[in-house]
Parts: C-alpha cells; sequence; structure tokens
C-alpha cells in the first residue's frame, strides 16, 4: 500500500522532478551522504568519515569573526544594529542595495588586484554562483543547445546549467599528458563533434582557477579562448569563483583584464560568474554574483534574480564589510598566507608516501594522483579504490570520475575545510594507507606463494593498532582486504 502510494505521488509530479537531472546519484554527493550518516568528531566519533569532499575556506573566519566583533552595527539584529533594522526589513527591488553592489564590484577589482575596474550597474545578485549559473544558461541558450566545458569540471555543472534549463553539456577532454591544459586544439575537436551530431553550440564554460585541478588559466590560454569564441561567435562564461584563493605563483589573471587589452573582442559574448562561498568562506549567505558585458544579459538576469534575491540583512552586511578597505587588504593577504600554509603542510604529508598531485596556485582542493594504486587502469578499479578510502580509512575524497575525467585513478581532495588538528589525523590515515597497501604489495611477492592467502587473511583480520600506531584513527587495514 505505501509503495503504490509513493509509485502514485511520482507519477503526479513534472518528468524534471522525477528525472535524474539533478544527477544526485554521483559519487561526488554519495561521499557527502557517506560523511553525514558517520560524522568525525575528535572525541564523540573519532573513527568517523573526514569530510574533504567539500571545497570551503575555514581556515580564515578569524579574519571576519574580528571585524564582526568590531563591527556589531553591520548587522541588523543587534543593539547597535536595531536603527537600521527597518530600512533594510522592508520590500527592497531585485537591483539589489546601491551599497551592496558598489562594495562588490569594488571587491572584485581589488581581487583582480585592482587591474581592471567593474561597473556597479552590472552587478547581478543571484542565490549563490549555483543560481547564478542556471540564469546565465537561461539567457543564453534554448534546450537542447549545449556549452562546451572543459574536463575534469565541477560536477554541479551537470545540474547548474542542464537540470531546469534542457541546455546540454559537450565535453572538451584535457588530458594529463600535457597537465590538462586547454588547448585550440581540444576546443576544435569538441566543436566539431558536437556539429556531426546536429548540436548548436552557443558557448564555451571556463572555471578559472580550476575546480578540480587547482590550477590557473595564464593570459596565453585565456587569449586562445577568446578568439576561439570570437571566431565561432558563441559566448565565453567565465566562473571565477575561486579567484581570491590563489596562494603562489602564478597569479590570478580574469578575463576581464583580457578583454581589456583586446579590442577585436566582441564583448557582448563576454560573462563573468563570481559568488563570495568561496572566497570569503560564506557559502551559507547565497551570495551569487552575474557580471556580464551584455546589457541583454544584465537586464534579462535581473528580472531572473527575482528567483533568487540576496537577502538585504546580508546584502546590507556585505556592503559594510567589504566597504572597508583596511579589511579587505588584510582579509586577501591573511587568507593565501593561510591557503600557502596549509597547501605545503598537507603536499608535504603526500609527498612522504609518494602520492603526487597536480601543480597548481589555486583553490581549496589538490587533485591527488592516486594512479599507482590502481588494480588496473578502469573506471571500475577507481570506483573500488574509492569505496575503499571512503568506507574504511574514513575519508571523503571525490574520485575523478565524478568530476567526468576521462583517466582513472585521479581524485579532488579539499584540504582547507578543517582545523589543523584534524587535517593531521587526515594526512595520518592517508600515510597508513599507503604504508599498509605497499606491505601488501610486498607480501604478494612473497617466494612462499602457497602461505600468501592465509597469512593476508591473518593479517587483514588484526586490528591496525598491532600493526602500527596504537593511536592511529583507522580500525583495521582496509588495503590489505582491498588486494584479496
Amino acid at each position: 500500500m505505501v509503495l503504490q502510494s509513493s509509485n502514485n505521488a511520482k507519477k503526479l509530479l513534472s518528468k524534471l522532478a522525477t528525472g535524474n537531472g539533478h544527477g544526485e546519484d554521483s559519487p561526488y554527493f554519495d561521499g557527502w551522504k557517506a560523511y553525514d550518516s558517520d560524522p568525525f568528531h575528535p572525541t564523540l566519533n573519532p573513527r568517523g568519515v573526514i569530510e574533504m569532499g567539500q571545497a570551503e575556506n575555514q581556515l580564515s573566519f578569524g579574519f571576519v569573526e574580528k571585524w564582526m566583533r568590531n563591527n556589531p552595527q553591520a548587522s541588523i539584529c543587534t543593539a547597535e544594529g536595531i536603527d537600521e533594522f527597518k530600512d533594510v526589513d522592508i520590500f527592497q527591488d531585485y537591483h539589489g542595495l546601491p551599497e551592496f553592489r558598489n562594495a562588490v564590484a569594488n571587491f572584485m577589482g581589488k581581487v583582480r588586484g585592482d587591474r581592471v575596474k567593474f561597473d556597479p550597474d552590472r552587478v547581478v545578485m543571484s542565490g549563490g554562483a549555483t543560481g547564478a549559473h542556471e540564469t546565465v544558461a537561461f539567457c543564453l541558450a534554448d534546450p537542447g543547445e549545449a556549452f562546451l566545458v572543459p574536463v575534469p569540471y565541477y560536477p554541479g555543472f551537470d545540474r547548474d546549467l542542464r537540470w531546469r534549463t534542457g541546455v546540454e553539456i559537450v565535453p572538451v577532454i584535457c588530458e594529463s599528458s600535457n597537465n590538462f591544459r586547454l588547448t585550440r586544439e581540444a576546443l576544435e575537436t569538441a566543436y566539431e563533434e558536437a556539429q556531426k551530431s546536429d548540436t548548436k553550440i552557443k558557448g564555451l564554460l571556463i572555471t578559472n582557477p580550476s575546480n578540480p585541478l587547482g590550477t590557473v588559466y595564464d593570459r596565453e590560454t585565456l587569449e586562445t579562448a577568446v578568439a576561439f569564441i570570437n571566431d565561432k561567435n558563441i559566448h565565453l562564461v567565465c566562473d571565477e569563483i575561486y579567484a581570491a584563493t590563489v596562494f603562489a605563483e602564478p597569479g590570478f589573471v580574469s578575463i576581464s583584464e583580457v578583454i581589456e587589452n583586446d579590442p577585436s573582442c566582441d564583448r557582448n559574448l563576454i560573462h563573468v560568474v563570481y559568488s563570495l562561498s568561496k572566497d570569503m568562506g560564506f557559502p551559507g549567505f547565497r551570495v551569487g554574483i552575474i557580471y556580464s558585458y551584455n546589457d541583454a544579459v544584465v537586464s534579462c538576469a535581473r528580472k531572473m534574480s527575482s528567483f533568487g534575491l540576496v537577502s538585504s540583512q546580508t546584502q546590507h552586511m556585505i556592503a559594510s564589510m567589504l566597504s572597508d578597505d583596511e579589511f579587505v587588504e588584510s582579509f586577501l593577504v591573511g587568507s593565501a598566507e593561510k591557503l600557502a600554509a596549509r597547501h605545503r603542510s598537507f603536499t608535504k604529508g603526500l609527498a612522504q608516501v609518494g602520492i603526487g598531485y597536480l601543480q597548481g596556485s589555486g583553490g581549496l582542493f589538490l587533485w591527488m594522483d592516486l594512479r599507482h594504486l590502481l588494480k588496473e587502469k578502469t573506471l571500475e578499479a577507481e570506483m573500488a579504490l574509492w569505496r575503499v578510502i571512503i568506507n574504511e580509512v574514513k575519508l571523503n575524497v571525490s574520485p575523478g570520475s565524478s568530476f567526468h575525467c576521462s583517466e582513472p585513478g585521479w581524485f579532488r581532495v579539499c584540504f582547507a575545510n578543517m582545523d589543523d588538528k584534524t587535517m593531521d589525523i587526515s594526512i595520518t590515515r592517508i600515510r597508513t594507507f599507503v604504508l599498509q597497501n605497499k606491505e601488501a604489495t610486498k607480501i604478494k611477492k612473497h617466494k612462499f606463494c602457497w602461505r600468501q592467502s592465509s597469512l593476508e587473511l591473518r593479517l587483514s583480520s588484526r586490528r591496525l593498532e598491532d600493526i602500527m600506531s596504537p593511536h592511529s584513527p583507522l580500525p583495521q587495514s582496509p588495503m590489505l582486504r582491498a588486494t584479496t
């Protein structure tokens, strides 16, 4: 009876509502669910799953907390800010508070080293970058038309661009042989393949700095992208939500800087998606921004923003914070220093056990190379390794296949969403995991082959405390089991 009722309820819904367009069945989202069901806590659940799949910047909260304590009036829900409660609380139109748009435009310029200025009248609000991407896709393409997107790419794009708009994604294949660089040849190949299948390409979407790679596009690559979209007369959407997470050379170059020096570029084709979720560590505030050089897109997106406005209280507080130039300067410098320090400590831990990664200078994550741990170079082997890591090692890292990577064995691991002690524990788990994998390999190669199976069985049944440190966070040896 319950089953029949459930089936009937689904029949009453739309095809979009009951379909799989959201992409929630991806290992990317499954990892979050594994964490939610068994979250790590240093005392209450020390053997739980450590969240390394969420790209959040929690290293810089101290700067924000200090500012908030010194500026309590910025929130209208304090005794100091109560006088402004009514003015902020009453209806605001979808243009947004002028002081908010001014502050955001100024902040975007500072993030880019003041090498380019942004017009506040082109700043359009949205409910996070998710809403911003959907709005841009809605404005630029009809259902069935497509965007070129270099792979690997953020899994949420399958939801953001496609689910409710009907827009398609055509992958641009980038490979490890050239460090996943975007080339004109790769763009042309993807474009030609789309034409063969009668898929109309309306634009190219790039993420700079890249999620999941942690790399930044150099000026030459951006110029290549601009030349390509101009030749094809298609749009270029640049997701720059990690612009202020660049912590080393090479530094960040915005598409806005590139087109400033390119008089041949048709600016009507250029659009920037931004947010404060990553750069400021404010994902819960849902501050998404569309900045388009196309007047018609600005007008349409502003009307669309009615479906995902940023609350006026949030606008008011953000305007106050980002208008404080001294705070902004200190935050950008301090955040970069903290990210650089965490990146150094984490990569040092990986290097100690021979784990490599793609060299990058931005983002809140690493593109970690675990190809040498695969039993074979297949997607199935990658997924088997991922299941061991998340279910036994208890680390939520995201497999490359969930980012549509064509080469098995790459994993995205986030390093900025936890405190130092938790990071140390995660490194210990990784180290123990790899060392036991090496030990298992040695055992398999032992000349007494007839004893191999029973020896592995005995080792896999022993608790890790008997093999490694008594304080190890791992309860047993997953890799030994995985290799049998």
